[in-house]
């Protein structure tokens, strides 16, 4: 086995494209009137800054989206069960592991949240107008690997996630947050 494959597979593909899209729009909301202001400037500290923001906020809702899908499978299990006993499922084992799935699938939205935003932000302390090419370009990679394991019409994909991003650029650039 691979090292970090169980992290490419396709179980954790959600996690790994809902974090790299996640960090990537966080990091244009949040400095876009860094990199694209009349002072563009994006210091280390700041990229590092936003990039852990994108990390800890993407974590907590993607735990809780995890943790709440997770638990409402084990409730409709009961259910299509007939158990008389409510929340049993729940509270035993398979509650647990439960959890531990939606943390550990946190996490790894949270790395690859982490890195969406860092890398374009980084890129930005040299480059600030380059760091947005960055972002962009990588969102669009991502809308075409996306369409074509998805059997969807790439293109299509890569052409949408490079238009929303544009429009987060946008809204960032208008409400400049940083």
């Amino acid at each position: 086995m691979k090292p970090f494959s169980w992290l490419l597979s396709s179980r954790n593909r959600l996690d790994l494209v809902a974090g790299l899209s996640d960090g990537i729009l966080t990091a244009l909301t949040l400095a876009a009137g860094k990199l694209l202001g009349p002072e563009a400037a994006m210091s280390p500290g700041l990229a590092l800054r936003v990039a852990l923001a994108a990390a800890v906020s993407g974590a907590f809702v993607f735990f809780v989206a995890h943790y709440a899908v997770l638990r409402g499978e084990l409730v409709e299990a009961e259910r299509q069960l007939n158990l008389t006993a409510h929340g049993r499922l729940v509270t035993s084992h398979l509650g647990r592991a439960v959890l531990i799935e939606a943390m550990s699938k946190a996490l790894v939205t949270a790395m690859f949240s982490f890195m969406g935003a860092l890398l374009p932000l980084m890129v930005g302390v040299l480059w600030p107008i380059l760091a947005l090419v960055v972002a962009l370009v990588t969102l669009t990679v991502l809308g075409g690997i996306l369409g074509n394991t998805a059997h969807g019409r790439p293109l299509t994909w890569a052409v949408s996630m490079l238009v929303g991003g544009i429009g987060v650029l946008y809204i960032g650039f208008f409400l400049k947050i940083v």
